[in-house]
Formats: structure tokens, sequence, C-alpha cells
């Protein structure tokens, strides 16, 4: 990576862009898919390097990583064995989190070193843990190393204190196949927590509500196959370009995005 961008501005930007998938969203589907033994076929995922490394991450792991087209991976868990996600092996990874719920949900044991990726300050996970221990894990903190383990998993009423997608989506992940039902209050509504959602279900799972600030997961023994999937656009990158089209008074068509997901935006710059 450079150390610095120098940029010639004054310039109004014209012209067309198409929006990648979400990288929030693709960073919690691809663990996702360690809930289920079979192929799961997901579309519009963003070229990436979270991606990349999640996805080498997986074939660690055990899964079978296949790229059908630009934008197009197949991921088969069947032969997924290992519960334990090293250091070396997430530390360039922010997301690596969703790891604990999806590994978690798979074995009843997950290891997963704390998060890496990008320093924005101190990333807590002090409401995953709550809410994992909620469904009966045991959860311990060694030298970075999450330890999570439980003889089963069971749904539980959970009230998270603070509005947390990773939480959220962590939680459905767990809960998925736990017995009986798991309800999350105070959920985050992000539209990725719809997608990772909307992914799980097509697989089997029984999640109502994603999207509002209440989340219902009736736990299913066994998700009964993989699901072809297409990634959400990548609000924050279309935003991005909308403003800088305004910004430098420019003209420019933003194409391949959800345009309810960018209400509160348009409305802003109206």
């Amino acid at each position: 990576m450079p150390e610095k961008f120098v940029i010639n501005g004054g310039k109004p930007l014209n012209g067309q862009v198409n929006i990648s998938g979400s990288k929030n969203s693709a960073v919690a589907v691809i663990p996702a898919a360690l809930l289920v033994d079979g192929w799961c076929r997901i579309e519009n995922v963003p070229n990436i390097s979270d991606v990349k490394v999640l996805l080498e991450i997986i074939e660690k792991l055990g899964a079978e990583v296949e790229y059908e087209a630009p934008g197009t991976i197949k991921i088969n868990a069947s032969n997924v064995n290992l519960h334990t996600a090293t250091y070396e092996m997430v530390k360039h990874l922010r997301a690596s989190y969703y790891l604990i719920g999806a590994l978690l949900g798979r074995f009843n044991i997950a290891e997963v070193d704390f998060p890496g990726g990008c320093d924005f300050g101190f990333r807590p996970i002090d409401q995953h843990i709550k809410g994992l221990e909620a469904l009966g894990a045991k959860i311990d903190v060694e030298h970075g190393l999450i330890k999570a383990k439980a003889d089963k998993l069971e749904g539980n009423q959970i009230y998270l204190d603070v509005v947390s997608v990773g939480a959220t989506i962590n939680l459905m992940l767990a809960a998925v196949k736990a017995k009986g039902t798991t309800t999350i209050e105070n959920a985050a509504k992000e539209p990725h927590v719809v997608d990772t959602a909307n992914f799980l279900n097509a697989m089997g799972a029984n999640i109502k509500g994603a999207g509002t600030d209440i989340i219902k997961v009736k736990g299913v023994e066994k998700l009964p196959g993989g699901a072809t999937h297409c990634i959400i656009p990548d609000q924050i990158e279309a935003g991005t370009f909308m403003i800088a089209a305004a910004a430098t008074e420019g003209d420019v068509v933003v194409r391949n995005i959800i345009p309810k997901h960018m209400e509160s935006l348009s409305a802003k710059l109206n």
C-alpha cells in the first residue's frame, strides 16, 4: 500500500460506475456457509483482500472453494473438521469473530484468535460473549485467543446492551442449530444483517424479524442443503461515489444499488 495518496482535484466527476457487492455482507455470508454440508453458490462477491483472506481461512479449515466466474464462488464445507483459527490465519481479518459463531454452531466448540485487520481502535466483543454465554457456551479469553465451548446450545432471550451488527450476526450464526428459540432484542437492522439472515434461511434456517430490532431464530436440527445467494450491493461504496459526485458538481450514474438502502443519504443530499 502507498504511504499516501496525492489527489489533484478541482475537476467534476462524470460517467458511470458499477457498485461492488457489500464487504460487510460477504464477510458474514462466507462463514455462514460453514454451517451446512454441501455446495453453496455465492454471487456478487467483492474482489477485496478481506474476502480472499477469509476464503483462505475456510480452506485451511477443510472447505472446498471454487471460483466459478468473476464475482461468483462456490463453497463446500462437507469436509470441514477443524474448529481453530489461529492468529496467523486471522491477523489480517477484522471480521474473524464471525468464525466463532459459525464454528460454534457447527461443532459446539470454536477457538478463534482476536480479530485483526484495520486499526480503527479497539473493537470490543463483550456483546458477542454475553450472547454466546446466554446460549450455553462457556467462553474463555487467553492471550487474545477466544475459546468457546458448549455441551449443547440452547435458545434464549438475549438483550444487546448496545446495538451491534457483529454481535447480532454472530448470535444468528450460533443460534441457527441451537435447540429452541433464540430472541435477540435491540438487534442491529443494517442491510447486511438482513442479507445474512436471507442466506441462512435459504439453506433451511428459521429466522424472522431481520431488519427490525427483534430477531427470532427457531433452531433447526440440521440445515438440509446449500443455497445460491447474491450479495447485496455495498451501500458504503455507493454512498462514497454519490457524495463525490455531489462535492465536485459532477454528473455520475451509480449502478447496481438498492435505492432503499440509500434513502437516508439520498434524503441528506437532496
